[in-house]
C-alpha cells in the first residue's frame, strides 16, 4: 500500500528539457501523427509556429520526468511489481515546439484505499523556461494489492 502521507506532497522542479526537433520528428513517427506541422519546419512557420510543433502527447515525457521523483520515493513505498498505470489526462495551454525548454513540477493530489488497492493520483505542471504555462498533466496509478 501506498503511504498516504505523500498526498499534497509536492516534488522539486526537473531540470529543465531542451525539446528537440528531431525529437518531435521521431515522436510524430512513432505515434503516427501525419501533420506537416510536426515534421517540417517551414510548414511550421508557415502557420506562425517558431519551429516544429510537437504531437499533444508530447508533453508525458516531460510528465514522466516530473513521475520519477515520486515513483522512487522511499517515502512513497510505491511497490512497482503491482504498479499499473490507471489513466492519462492532459490539459494544453500551448504548443510545444522545438526549441522550448521546459520543466514540471509533480504534486500528489490524492492518495485512496479502493477495494484492496491503492489509488494514486498526480497533477504535473509543465512550464516554459519563462514559467509560463504550457500543459497541465493528470495520471492516476494503480497499486494492485497483494493476494
Amino acid at each position: 500500500m501506498i503511504n498516504p502521507a505523500i498526498a499534497g506532497k509536492v516534488y522539486p522542479p526537473t531540470t529543465p528539457y531542451l525539446v528537440g526537433r528531431e525529437k518531435i520528428r521521431e515522436f510524430a513517427t512513432a505515434t503516427g501523427t501525419q501533420t506537416a506541422l510536426c515534421t517540417d519546419v517551414e510548414a511550421a512557420r508557415g502557420a506562425g509556429y517558431a519551429d516544429v510543433v510537437a504531437p499533444p502527447t508530447f508533453a508525458v515525457i516531460i510528465s514522466q520526468k516530473a513521475e520519477t521523483a515520486l515513483l522512487f520515493d522511499p517515502e512513497a513505498d510505491i511497490d512497482f511489481e503491482h504498479l499499473v498505470h490507471g489513466e492519462q489526462k492532459f490539459s494544453h495551454h500551448k504548443a510545444i515546439v522545438a526549441g522550448d525548454e521546459l520543466s514540471a513540477t509533480l504534486t500528489v493530489t490524492s492518495v485512496k484505499a479502493l477495494g484492496g488497492n491503492s489509488m494514486l493520483t498526480t497533477t504535473t505542471e509543465i512550464v516554459d523556461d519563462a514559467g509560463e504555462p504550457v500543459s497541465t498533466a493528470v495520471a492516476t496509478f494503480v497499486i494492485r494489492g497483494v493476494a
